[in-house]
């Protein structure tokens, strides 16, 4: 499927999933990276912008240019995007976990207390204005399980969770080119589009550094397993990879079958 198809697809499920909710308006964490800017402009193109609220939750980790692109972008859409801090929030349950947790809470529960923290927000806004929340997830992350249960996997709705990383970026680009076709402002930051991905929940740390694999890479090996039925050992021989690395990363993607089944739902079209 082309990318204006997929993005197409994606618009029209999310318009028909909140509307057949009861749903007039969506609630979205803005984190200024691909995924969440994606999802903030097929629910612009959906419901319109002022059915669309962000908000942008730093934290302890979170760099100036996230902000900065995440502001970028709701000013290009013309939502309103306040910032809440979950710094402060966080660091109150660093310090109420600490002694059950060793003394200090840190690594992987550390990250995933901050992405939760960015769930309780976001689900607090939805709740006191009537608004649903939705889920900036991919397939790519959602195969892999590089995601936080009751965090970044929350929401009623995820628009992209049928698309593949790659497929974001190519959506993406459609869009913004869709746009100056169109003598209309890019809504998706070039920064945005050319930084490296990351969660921010670390130092220094990146989505494909954090994964083992670059995103091409993987989605080539998840495509051809997942929607072509391919073995491993078809994948890396017809593709030049390592058996190694197929096998990783289709092991991986087993053992995480139960993250992926308390994700929610997504558009059911065939992409590919």
């Amino acid at each position: 499927m082309k990318p204006q198809d997929m993005y197409a697809t994606c618009v029209e499920a999310l318009r028909d999933f909140v509307r057949g909710a009861g749903f007039t308006d969506v609630v979205i964490g803005l984190s200024g990276g691909i995924d969440s800017a994606v999802v903030a402009v097929m629910a612009h193109d959906a419901l319109g912008a002022g059915h669309v609220h962000g908000v942008l939750l730093p934290g302890p980790y979170s760099s100036e240019h996230s902000v900065a692109d995440a502001l970028e972008l709701a000013a290009n859409l013309g939502i309103d995007a306040p910032v809440i801090s979950i710094t402060e929030p966080y660091e109150a349950f660093a310090r109420a976990l600490a002694p059950a947790c060793g003394g200090k809470l840190e690594g992987l529960a550390a990250e995933n207390t901050q992405a939760r923290c960015r769930m309780v927000v976001i689900m607090a806004l939805s709740n006191a204005h009537g608004w649903m929340m939705l889920n900036t997830g991919n397939k790519s992350e959602a195969m892999m399980g590089y995601s936080t249960l009751y965090g970044d996997t929350a929401g009623a709705f995820a628009p992209m969770g049928g698309l593949y990383k790659t497929d974001v970026y190519a959506v993406a680009r459609w869009r913004n080119e869709a746009a100056c076709a169109a003598g209309e402002v890019p809504p998706i930051p070039e920064n945005t589009l050319t930084k490296p991905p990351s969660a921010e929940l670390a130092p220094d740390q990146e989505d494909e550094r954090s994964l083992g694999v670059d995103y091409p890479t993987l989605d080539r090996i998840l495509i051809a397993a997942k929607e072509h039925g391919e073995s491993a050992e078809a994948i890396a021989g017809g593709q030049g990879l390592s058996l190694e690395l197929v096998q990783r990363v289709l092991t991986r993607v087993d053992s995480y079958a139960f993250k992926r089944a308390l994700e929610p739902p997504f558009p059911q079209a065939k992409f590919y």
